[in-house]
């Protein structure tokens, strides 16, 4: 005689939808994040080469400066 068994190994469905949340608000916030930035980015393009240089930035460094505290030079 033969016996035979299977485990079938599911995720819950809470967990799926904990893990699909998390995902989303980790979105929304970079989302957020982004654009507040965008503002800054907008806010200084604006602004001549005259009055960027007495700022100490390059018009080519707008983008950079903005986002500085996220990369390492």
């Amino acid at each position: 005689m033969a016996s035979t068994s299977t485990h079938v190994s599911t995720t819950p469905l809470r967990a799926v939808w904990k893990g699909f949340l998390a995902s989303l608000q980790r979105a929304c916030e970079r989302y957020v994040e982004v654009q507040s930035r965008r503002d800054s980015i907008e806010m200084l393009e604006a602004k001549s080469d005259q009055e960027l240089a007495g700022l100490g930035i390059r018009r080519e460094d707008i983008v950079y400066h903005v986002f500085k505290d996220r990369f390492y030079a």
